[in-house]
Parts: structure tokens; C-alpha cells; sequence
């Protein structure tokens, strides 16, 4: 059987931590910046982590 392709658009979206938890870009942290407080934006802009319940389907598409 052949090997399984790395998803590309999984790929360019998470990347796994040192400890195989799945990081992921936030949302909300594009466009209408301006109502936004400065606090929230320097959280957005912070990696979080995928819900575990979804991060095996990630690490599925994103194994190479």
C-alpha cells in the first residue's frame, strides 16, 4: 500500500509542539482591527492549541 500524502492546506495552517500538541492560528485577528482592544489583539496573535478532540484527525492529514 502507498504511503499516505501530507495534506497540503493542514500543512500551512498547524504545526506540532515538542510535545505533539497541535498549534493553530487564531481567528478574528485579520481585518477590523480598529473596535478591538490592544489586549485582545496581542492574544489573538498568540498561537493556541487545537482542541484534543480534533487533534488526531490533524495529525492524520499532517504525517508525512
Amino acid at each position: 500500500m502507498p504511503k499516505m500524502k501530507t495534506n497540503s492546506g493542514a500543512k500551512k495552517r498547524f504545526r506540532l509542539t515538542a510535545t505533539g500538541k497541535v498549534r493553530r492560528a487564531k481567528a478574528y485577528a485579520r481585518h477590523i482591527l480598529t473596535k478591538k482592544h490592544p489586549k485582545r489583539k496581542r492574544r489573538l496573535a498568540q498561537p493556541g492549541l487545537v482542541d484534543p478532540s480534533d487533534a488526531g484527525r490533524i495529525k492524520r492529514l499532517i504525517r508525512s
